[in-house]
């Protein structure tokens, strides 16, 4: 069945809905509210808490229960955060999702992609993603860019007939397609997304944490199998050996890890809704703490991006230049920002202008134009590209680009003319002088980046000097040497040489940006990338993460994991910090649950080897966990954080937390042996010794993963022994944790322990305080 260019009628659409040929692929952007429930309930940790609760409920008491009301409410907490995030995202995803220009019954109509049904024609201009497969009707100088297809990165000519492919995007021209394959049936949809590289972005966080819980699993199985078997033969009967069991079991556990990294993941979200810069991706957040390279163009950035013309300078005696630039203006159905400031400064077009042959402006061409008929052709675009190397009228050109003007060569040639080459024997007419106003903020915004130690890369497709110039008007270091993108070395290793010594780029092709971006990482920098035109897709899907403007092409938005709404660049300080407090916070919270881990299994360890009853009971480990991890790393997670990561999580981690749970370990079991030496103290005493002894050195630790301890960090430490107290002084609270103070002689000796144990840390404990403290980065 074939279609005109005029489309389908509303007949035509209703017949092919009924025969269910609609491009029905789902668009996902958050996980589903079934995938939040089963992710925060259905997991390994979840199911061996959950049994360890059967145990106790079955043969009690009831008080021993209580780390089930914390199974309870990190489930819950973790669904209630992400359900708000995924409400957030959702909601604005909906801003930035692409739509279709579907043309029905001769009329151009912007609809949802789920509108569009098979044989429907589809309306395409500079920047739009193509949405379902097709074959080209109509075609004016219609370039197509498959690079997130195919990795190819020129652009592809297209003419009617051809087909395109969804996934693809319209670098240059404009035309019209009809849609021949829809929904699953796509090309983009049989990929899985997989050719359109939303690949997640990769997350070492997430990994690294993996890989604890990964190593917690496969180290919990034995030992608690040989405590459970220990336990047996040190009580009197099975229930206090269950007892036993179970509380050495569960405090093996790091329930809390997974909980407040999808907390911290999900605030950020929702705290970047709030400055209305959507996270396509939750490990987007991550990466942001981790960028020490950020890419930016100069139109947008630096500048507010609306050109106006400020002068035309005329280069012969040919009068009729005004009457050419508002006909080429007119003639490009899409302009580019410097066409729309020309065609607003020159808007009324004479008689005769009709134009016939066009080529569209494209980044890679630096040009446009096209043909008048008896007028001759019309071209506009840099001079250095449109002129050849010893034109005597590209010294002038240089002087307007070094004081900082933008210049546009306006050019006549009696030829055809040719989108493949530059016109030849092309007469220079005159200069388009444009301007553009430096943005307010700029130098506050790149102050920011400088105090965070990132380095900013300004790559643009202007003259060197003009990029240069306004880099000097905000203070950005390295604009005293701009560097010509045309004398960039092709050797990867130069490239990076070059990219290491300089942070002006002028005259940067498409190619060029991906390049960079490459060789920068081959210098072991985490790169950011800013954009918002076609030709910058291709480094914003290379870059470690993509920064798209919300008023940008459809192909930038797809690609990026950020697009910033608002399209403004005064966003980016709070979006880096944003990261930065995430994955900082994370790490210090890390810190106490895998600390908490390593010395319960090695208090494990020590009791089978002993042949002791277990030093705790089940809520007695609940209290120590609220008072020295639980309560501290919620707040500790939320709070502000703009030191940048290093690489190496799970390393740091391991080694903070091994040695300082080896000494927690150490302190505890001797307290515990000399409290069950001393003669006429209790079981219960001695586990009541025990717990004062492991909250002692659990306060220390955490003073030392909250430094730099500032009034508000110092009063959530104190606040946590006074809690203690507050317990040991109500008879009701010591009676619910079977908590009996055990004679003075057992408390001093048990402090004791601690701080001569404690002291011997600055031995075994890396003097570098984890990541996100506050303290200057040490190398790893």
């Amino acid at each position: 069945m074939t279609t005109s260019a005029r489309g389908l009628t509303d007949r035509e659409v209703r017949e092919r809905r009924a025969r269910g040929q609609v491009n029905d692929v789902p668009v996902v952007h958050s996980r589903t509210v079934g995938q939040i429930v089963r992710a925060n309930v259905l997991t390994r940790f979840n199911a061996l808490l959950g049994s360890m609760l059967v145990v106790i409920l079955i043969v009690g008491p009831i008080q021993d229960a209580l780390f089930g009301f914390v199974l309870i409410a990190n489930a819950a907490i973790g669904i209630y955060q992400e359900l708000s995030a995924k409400r957030t995202l959702d909601s604005l995803a909906v801003v930035t999702a692409p739509h279709a220009r579907i043309v029905r019954d001769g009329e151009v109509r912007e609809m949802a992609l789920t509108e569009v049904v098979l044989d429907d024609v589809l309306a395409l201009q500079p920047g739009d993603q193509l949405v379902v497969d097709g074959e080209v009707l109509e075609a004016s100088g219609l370039e197509v860019d498959e690079s997130l297809l195919t990795g190819e990165s020129e652009p592809v000519l297209k003419a009617p007939g051809d087909e395109v492919l969804s996934g693809s995007f319209v670098a240059a021209g404009d035309g019209r397609y009809r849609a021949t394959r829809v929904g699953a049936e796509a090309y983009a949809a049989k990929l899985a997304e997989e050719g359109r590289r939303y690949g997640l972005t990769r997350s070492e966080l997430r990994s690294g944490i993996d890989q604890i819980l990964r190593i917690v699993t496969w180290l919990l199985i034995p030992t608690a199998t040989l405590l459970f078997i220990s336990q047996l033969g040190s009580n009197d009967n099975v229930h206090d050996a269950l007892r036993g069991s179970v509380a050495g079991t569960v405090a093996m556990v790091p329930e809390g890890l997974v909980l407040l990294t999808s907390i911290a993941f999900a605030v950020g979200v929702i705290r970047l809704a709030r400055r209305r810069v959507l996270a396509q991706e939750l490990a987007a957040v991550e990466v942001l703490a981790r960028v020490d390279v950020l890419c930016i163009d100069k139109t947008g950035t630096l500048t507010e991006g609306r050109l106006v013309v400020d002068q035309v300078e005329s280069l012969g005696e040919d009068g009729t230049h005004r009457e050419a630039l508002a006909a080429l203006a007119r003639a490009d159905p899409h302009p580019n920002a410097t066409l729309r400031a020309i065609g607003e400064s020159f808007d009324q077009v004479p008689d005769g202008w009709s134009a016939g042959r066009t080529v569209p402006f494209s980044s890679a061409r630096k040009w446009s134009g096209a043909e008048f008929g008896t007028r001759g052709s019309w071209v506009l675009g840099a001079p250095d590209v449109l002129l050849g190397p010893g034109d005597p009228h590209l010294a002038r050109a240089n002087e307007h680009a070094e004081a900082g003007r933008r210049v546009v060569l306006l050019g006549r040639t009696e030829e055809a003319i040719d989108a493949e080459i530059v016109p030849a024997r092309l007469v220079p007419v005159a200069f388009v002088i444009l301007t553009d106003r430096v943005r307010e903020t700029a130098a506050q915004t790149l102050a920011y980046f400088a105090r965070q130690d990132v380095e900013v890369k300004v790559i643009s497709g202007d003259h060197p000097e003009t990029v240069a110039s306004v880099a000097r008007r905000v203070g950005l270091k390295g604009s005293e040497e701009p560097f010509d993108a045309k004398g960039l070395p092709a050797d990867p290793g130069e490239l990076a040489e070059v990219l290491e010594t300089h942070s002006i780029f002028g005259r940067v092709t498409p190619q060029q940006k991906r390049s960079m971006v490459e060789a920068l990482q081959s210098k072991g920098h985490v790169v950011g990338m800013t954009g918002d035109g076609v030709n910058d897709v291709l480094a914003l899907k290379d870059a470690d993460i993509g920064i798209a403007m919300g008023s940008g092409s459809s192909a930038t938005r797809a690609v990026a994991q950020l697009v910033l709404l608002d399209s403004t660049f005064d966003a980016m300080p709070s979006v880096v910090g944003e990261g930065r407090r995430v994955l900082g916070n994370i790490e210090r919270t890390s810190n106490l649950y895998v600390t908490k881990t390593v010395y319960a299994m090695l208090i494990a360890l020590g009791v089978v080897v002993v042949g002791l009853e277990f030093p705790f009971l089940p809520r007695q480990l609940t209290l120590i966990g609220a008072l020295t991890i639980g309560i501290p790393s919620f707040f500790l997670a939320l709070a502000p954080n703009e030191e940048r990561a290093r690489p190496g999580f799970l390393p740091r981690v391991l080694r903070f937390t091994i040695p300082a749970g080896s000494l927690a370990a150490v302190a505890t079991f001797l307290g515990y042996v000399l409290a069950k030496n001393e003669p006429g103290i209790s079981l219960t005493e001695a586990r009541t010794a025990a717990t004062m002894v492991l909250i002692f050195v659990g306060f220390l630790i955490l003073t030392v993963i909250a430094s730099p301890l500032t009034m508000w960090r110092l009063a959530l430490v104190w606040a946590m022994p006074a809690l203690f107290l507050l317990v040991m002084a109500i008879p009701a609270a010591r009676e619910f944790f079977a908590l009996v103070p055990p004679p003075l002689i057992v408390w001093l000796a048990g402090f004791g322990i601690a701080a001569l144990v404690w002291s011997f840390a600055r031995l075994f404990v890396p003097p570098e305080r984890p990541v996100g403290t506050g303290a200057p980065p040490a190398s790893d």
